[in-house]
Parts: structure tokens; sequence; C-alpha cells
């Protein structure tokens, strides 16, 4: 996790360096519905790369918003969820589902 004096001053800035990427947004919304597999999110997730969304379950993971979960079994299960700090950014992907909805409607 990032300590404070790593992060940008300005609140919004902070947000956008933690999830404004098109893929971890993307990630996001799929860990709010329920816990995935990496090979499930690499499929629907359609035209990310496989070091994309390593590296971007790692760092989303390093920033506590994601919690990675290793299962002793062979072979072994790993599934990835969204903790309290990224459940709690539902708010921000509802806002932005209803403008992109609301963008959408205006252009009929």
């Amino acid at each position: 996790m990032k300590t404070k004096d790593e992060l940008p001053a300005c609140p919004v800035a902070t947000t956008v360096s933690l999830i404004g990427s098109k893929w971890k947004l993307l990630i996001l919304r799929n860990l709010m519905v329920r816990s995935w597999r990496f090979n499930e999110l690499r499929r629907d997730l359609e035209g990310i790369s496989q070091k994309v969304l390593t590296d971007s379950l790692r760092s989303m993971e390093e920033d506590g918003i994601v919690i990675r979960t290793v299962y002793a079994e062979v072979p072994p299960r790993v599934e990835y969820r969204l903790s309290e700090l990224g459940k709690s950014m539902k708010p921000i992907l509802d806002a932005m589902e209803a403008w992109g909805t609301a963008y959408k409607n205006s252009m009929e």
C-alpha cells in the first residue's frame, strides 16, 4: 500500500492513480458481482493480455483494493475478491454507469 506521502495531494488524482486505467475499472466492475479466478477474468475481459491482468491485479492487491486467496488444492486455485476498501468504490462505479447510460440515451 502506498504511503500518504506517495499519493497525490489532490483527492481526485489519488483515486485516478488507484483505479484510473481502463482495465482496473473493468476488473472492479466484475469483482463487484462476485469472486473471480484469473482465467475467468482473462476470458471475460476481452482484449486484456495476461501480463496486464497480472500487473493490474498485483497493483490492486498492493493498494488494498483486491484480496488474493490461494487454495491448497491440486492444481492450485487462486481467487480474487474485493476488500472492504474495494467495495467502498461501488458508488463511484454506480455513478459512472449512470452517467454512461445517460450519455448513450442522449445520443438517440
